[in-house]
């Protein structure tokens, strides 16, 4: 029996869209405020893997390890030197909100510079590039078939055990619930902070790094993507740190899988609206249902900041 591939590019694509919206609302519960630069930093990671690829023949699944360290530092630099000065200044979320989209103008412009470089210097194809001849096959399978999906079960379950087994995942908890009493107690909450935006960097920046082998890559392809991001994160739950799991497959899958039943049932021009689909998923769920899907389950048992408190005490 033939699978058809729309499948595989789905599942593909839902595992790297739910990296990158597992970022997100990681970056939303520190801060809460929408970083609207969160989708350049994984274009920061696609021009990390065409670089090394390019200039020095490195894998594409081995420059998604320096691709996640730039992403982070990309990330943990706008928190340190935009948001926290802001946020120490008594700021709004509207002021805020403002930064990162200023912040991502920034990126966007860099990145534009950036790969005129590469063409006039290196003669390298830095726009609308693809580097699907690089990708392995095992069994049959292409290597971003298992990679992609593999990366986030590993780390869905490293997640999970960071954030109930360690005592800085406990800390974590705490200075997200309540950062007040957590900074009181002793909770160093800017530290916490400061790891939360290098992990949310991390996860853009890794899936942007192995984006280029089944997806098209340009200085304005994490821009493009940021509808998908926020669809995937509200769908999923802003406020609860697994909606980002949950969010990016349901958006992920709907985008791909619906836009092709409807491309077959009314034409190729619907190809063009593709975004229209997270849109719609994001607008319905904000009005049935604003704390997202993992707010069905959070509801029924979810220790409070208190508790979470407590339990880091007990670590002391």
């Amino acid at each position: 029996m033939v699978i058809d591939p729309i499948y595989g590019e789905a599942l593909v694509y839902a595992s790297l869209l739910t990296l990158l919206s597992l970022g997100l609302t990681l970056t939303f519960l520190t801060t809460k405020v929408p970083n609207f630069a969160h989708g350049t930093f994984a274009t920061v990671g696609m021009y990390v893997t065409l670089t090394l690829n390019r200039l020095y023949g490195v894998s594409p699944y081995v420059c998604a390890a320096p691709a996640a360290l730039m992403g982070g530092v990309v990330a943990l630099a706008q928190y340190i030197f935009v948001l926290r000065p802001l946020t120490k200044r008594g700021a709004s979320i509207i002021t805020l909100m403002v930064a990162t989209i200023a912040f991502e103008f920034i990126l966007l412009a860099l990145l534009n510079i950036y790969a005129d470089y590469l063409i006039e210097v290196f003669r390298v194809k830095s726009r609308y590039f693809r580097l699907s001849g690089e990708e392995v096959v095992v069994a049959g399978v292409k290597g971003l078939l298992i990679t992609a999906p593999a990366l986030v079960v590993g780390l869905a379950v490293a997640l999970h055990l960071l954030l109930t087994k360690t005592r800085f995942g406990i800390a974590m908890r705490a200075a997200i619930e309540n950062p007040s009493l957590a900074g009181a107690l002793g909770v160093n909450v800017d530290l916490v902070y400061q790891v939360s935006w290098l992990l949310a960097g991390a996860l853009a920046g890794l899936a942007g790094g192995l984006m280029p082998l089944r997806f098209l890559g340009n200085p304005d392809r994490g821009s493009m993507m940021l509808i998908s991001i926020f669809a995937a994160s509200v769908a999923g739950g802003f406020y609860n740190i697994y909606g980002g799991f949950v969010g990016g497959y349901v958006i992920g899958l709907a985008e791909i899988l619906g836009t092709n039943a409807l491309s077959k049932a009314f034409g190729a021009w619907v190809m063009s609206y593709r975004l229209v689909i997270p849109l719609v998923a994001m607008t319905i769920t904000l009005l049935a249902l604003p704390t997202g899907l993992t707010g069905l389950v959070s509801k029924l048992r979810r220790p409070s900041g208190s508790a979470m408190l407590k339990r880091w005490l007990r670590w002391r």
